[in-house]
C-alpha cells in the first residue's frame, strides 16, 4: 500500500519514515515523486487545520492515501507565538538559524521561557476521509543556540530533564521523544487500522 508523505522537506521525510518504520509494509511516496503536486497555502489559524488542508488536497490529487503535518514552536511569554506561523516567523526570507534568533530576542524581557512543539498529523484518503493525531514536546527556550543536529527551532529548544537542546540530541534520541514522534504513534495506529480495513 502507496503512503504519500505531503512534504519537500528532507528532514521531516527522514524523521518520518524512521518512526513509522518499515514494519507498515507501506511504500513511502515523497512528494518531489509526484508529477507537478497543486501548492498548498497553509493559511489555516491552527495545526490541524493547515494538516488537514494538505492531506485532504494532495491525497485527492494523487489519488493516494496521504499524510501530512503541521508543527510549530508555542511560546507561553508570547501567548503561543510563533504558533502557525512558525516557519514563517519573521518573514519568508529569514532563516532557521535567523528565526531562532528573531525569538531569543524577542523574549529578553521575560523570566518565562516555557514552551512547546506541536505537532499535528492528518492522514487522508483519497475518498475524502480524514483523521488527525496531536502529539507535543515540552521544554523551554534556552538562552543561546545550542546544538548542530536538527532543524528549526531544536537549537534554542532545551529540555530540562536532559539538559540538552533538541539540536544536541541524536537523531534516535530525538525520535524518542519528539512532537512529531508522539504524533506519529498515534498516527501509526490509524494508518494500521485503515490498512486493514
Amino acid at each position: 500500500m502507496k503512503l504519500l508523505i505531503a512534504t519537500t522537506n528532507k528532514n521531516k521525510v527522514r524523521e518520518i519514515e524512521a518512526i513509522l518504520g518499515t514494519k507498515n509494509n507501506f511504500e513511502i511516496v515523497n512528494l518531489n515523486n509526484i508529477q507537478s503536486p497543486p501548492e498548498v497555502v497553509e493559511d489555516a489559524p491552527s495545526f490541524e487545520g493547515n494538516a488537514v488542508k494538505k492531506a485532504s488536497t494532495l491525497a485527492e490529487y494523487a489519488n493516494m492515501l496521504t499524510l501530512a503535518d503541521d508543527s510549530g514552536i508555542e511560546v507561553a511569554a508570547l501567548d503561543g507565538r510563533p504558533g502557525v506561523l512558525s516557519a514563517r516567523y519573521g518573514g519568508s526570507k529569514l532563516t532557521d538559524f535567523e528565526r531562532s534568533l528573531k525569538l531569543l530576542e524577542e523574549l529578553i524581557p521575560f523570566t518565562n521561557r516555557d514552551a512547546r512543539f506541536t505537532c499535528v498529523i492528518a492522514i487522508a484518503t483519497p475518498c475524502g476521509k480524514t483523521f488527525t493525531a496531536t502529539g507535543h514536546c515540552y521544554g523551554e527556550i534556552a538562552l543561546e543556540p545550542k546544538g548542530e543536529n536538527g532543524f528549526g527551532y531544536d537549537p534554542i529548544f532545551y529540555i530540562p530533564q536532559l539538559g540538552k537542546t533538541m539540536a544536541e540530541l541524536s537523531a534516535e534520541e530525538k525520535n524518542k521523544l519528539s512532537h512529531r514522534y508522539n504524533a506519529l504513534i498515534k498516527a501509526k495506529t490509524i494508518l494500521e487500522e485503515l490498512k486493514n480495513g
